[in-house]
């Protein structure tokens, strides 16, 4: 997030009053940058207007280099750099390698989703969080909106949030 950057932060007590409000807010031409809560709240990604995630699609593509990395480790080991017969098998005994490839498909599709995870949320071990009010973690739900990505005032946004069920409104800048 770049440095100096101000937003309007609403604090809602109840996730029902927080569902209604981003339900209002947005159609009131509002674009939410995001909203904090201390737990899942049903339905709240589809009222704040998020498609399903493509990260199934990146383990897939993970999970397909696994499987073909896993067999041509196996060929190679088993068919040319070392070939032994294991109980009257043929070098390159192809049911044999399932578990082994079962496995690596497994790992790699784990692997690459944390790491594409972490790419796409931009985590970084040293990054600073940027955290819109620590009662986020705890009990209260927390609905931020970015000034500059709207075009209503500081005053009309906060009547906004009030009308629509905030208990506290508070203005942060990072």
């Amino acid at each position: 997030m770049e440095s100096g950057k101000n937003f309007i932060v609403g604090i809602f007590d109840d996730e029902s009053v927080l569902l209604s409000a981003v339900k209002k807010i947005r159609g009131s031409d509002v674009k939410i940058h995001e909203c904090y809560t201390p737990y899942p709240v049903h339905g709240l990604d589809d009222e704040l207007g998020y498609k399903r995630s493509r990260i199934s699609i990146a383990a897939f593509m993970f999970g397909i280099t696994g499987t073909c990395l896993a067999f041509l480790m196996m060929i190679y080991m088993m068919g040319i750099d070392w070939p032994m017969i294991i109980g009257g098998k043929d070098h390159i005994a192809i049911p044999s390698f399932i578990p082994v490839v079962f496995e690596v498909t497994v790992l790699l599709s784990a692997l690459g989703m944390v790491a594409t995870f972490f790419v796409i949320s931009n985590l970084k071990p040293y990054a600073k969080p940027v955290t819109f009010d620590i009662r986020s973690t705890d009990d209260k739900h927390v609905m931020a909106i970015d000034l500059a990505k709207n075009k209503k005032s500081t005053n009309e946004l906060s009547s906004l949030l009030k009308d629509s069920g905030a208990v506290e409104i508070n203005e942060k800048k990072f």
